[in-house]
């Protein structure tokens, strides 16, 4: 049996180090995760020569740390995700990589370390998503913490995980205190069985709900809230998460109470709802901001035509040489009409379930009429009104082209290799 073929054609990133750190062989797998050829790394120091990390020295290289490790104690040696990036063979510089490996003595009869097999994996792509994800989750959080509201959220079994700043502001109960069921004690007792009632028939059913409660802040006085909960669902209609709100509503509330109670102050109700109306629409706009703002392109359609009634800087930037607001899509995009977007926006009107796209090709025509391709990631999504019914469609996404172009730049690297 030709064990150097066996070697060379496992499915696995394997590389055969000696004890003093030269490489002796790797498996195919291997040659094309690290985008070198065999000439490039038979013979040569598997760190200053092969790989060198330009960031850290030798004698404070994890890899060469475990590895030696592993040739002392003669045992597997496991090496945590770490940072190390590699330089690309064209000399341009240096990829940034995130990999996970293991290091495992290979020894003789008499018990002597021959070889160290390193087994790696290039998880990149895991950790970009991941840190992704966590530059998201903190972008969520500083969005809730920064609005005056008291927001919450909970999972789909109606478990709190998250609790607002505003909430341990108003009531002085500790985050992690609220988490673990201290907000109950800041609920006004006449009102607590009412809400708990109330969330879990929301809960049972899968719909939304609201109710008026009263929330002790931290001095010891209660103010009305307008408390609501909102299910958040995935693209199947299944209930992801519960979100809450809590909104102040108690010198509305004191002012209407007020109002009603005596027909000689009538003629102030007008001033004082204008300006309860001023106040919302303030925190209106301060989400609208928000999202006109955000890293990500973003709309909002009306009606059964889908015409485009809010558009952000990163949305009109996909189409910079157009008017877009108040024109249809099908109006304004004929090209992507053709492509069948339409047909969907139609289905996410008519039925109300979301449409997620991921890494998709969008042809889009530019100032001269040429169709451009543009790769994105969107989602569809209804918009309603206080009436539960349909009234238009909300559009967010991110134009991933670029993440496209060099995904595609590596590829040719690796089928030129």
């Amino acid at each position: 049996m030709d064990f150097k073929q066996v070697f060379e054609h496992v499915p696995e990133a394997l590389v055969l180090i000696s004890p003093d750190m030269k490489i002796l062989g790797a498996s195919n797998v291997y040659l094309e995760t690290t985008m070198r050829s065999r000439e490039d790394l038979l013979g040569k120091h598997f760190l200053l020569e092969a790989f060198p990390e330009p960031t850290v020295s030798y004698e404070d290289n994890p890899v060469r740390i475990s590895i030696e490790k592993a040739i002392q104690t003669k045992k597997k040696e496991w090496l945590d995700v770490l940072r190390y990036d590699i330089a690309r063979p064209d000399g341009t510089g240096y990829d940034v990589r995130f990999w996970e490996a293991s290091h495992t003595p290979v020894m003789d009869a008499q018990g002597e370390v021959l070889y160290v097999i390193q087994e790696t994996k290039d998880v990149t792509e895991r950790e970009n998503a991941k840190r992704a994800l966590q530059e998201s989750e903190h972008k969520f959080r500083f969005m809730a913490d920064s609005m005056p509201q008291l927001i919450d959220a909970n999972n789909v079994d109606g478990e709190s995980n998250y609790f607002s700043k505003q909430w341990e502001n108003y009531t002085g109960i500790p985050v992690q205190q609220l988490m673990q069921g201290r907000w109950k004690e800041a609920i006004h007792p006449d009102d607590l069985i009412a809400a708990e009632t109330l969330w879990q028939q929301a809960l049972h059913n899968g719909e939304a709900c609201q109710l008026e409660i009263r929330i002790r802040d931290k001095d010891g006085d209660y103010r009305w809230f307008l408390n609501r909960y909102l299910p958040m669902q995935d693209e199947a209609g299944k209930i992801i998460m519960w979100i809450g709100s809590c909104n102040d509503i108690h010198d509305m509330k004191n002012m209407v109470e007020e109002l009603l109670a005596s027909n000689e102050q009538m003629s102030e109700l007008s001033d004082q709802v204008q300006l309860a109306y001023r106040k919302a629409e303030n925190e209106r706009l301060t989400i609208e901001r928000l999202f006109m703002q955000a890293p990500a392109f973003f709309c909002i359609l009306k009606g059964p035509q889908h015409r485009y009634e809010l558009i952000n800087e990163k949305y009109q930037a996909l189409f910079p040489h157009l008017d877009l607001i108040g024109r249809t899509v099908a109006e304004a995009l004929p090209e992507v009409a053709e492509q069948g977007f339409v047909d969907l926006l139609d289905k996410v009107y008519n039925t109300g379930e979301s449409f997620l796209a991921e890494d998709i090709t969008v042809k889009i025509a530019n100032a001269e009429g040429i169709l451009e391709d543009k790769h994105v990631t969107f989602i569809y999504q209804a918009h309603y009104d206080e009436q539960d019914q349909i009234v238009g469609i909300l559009v967010f996404g991110y134009d991933v082209s670029d993440k496209f172009a060099l995904k595609q730049k590596l590829e040719q690297l690796s089928s030129a290799e």
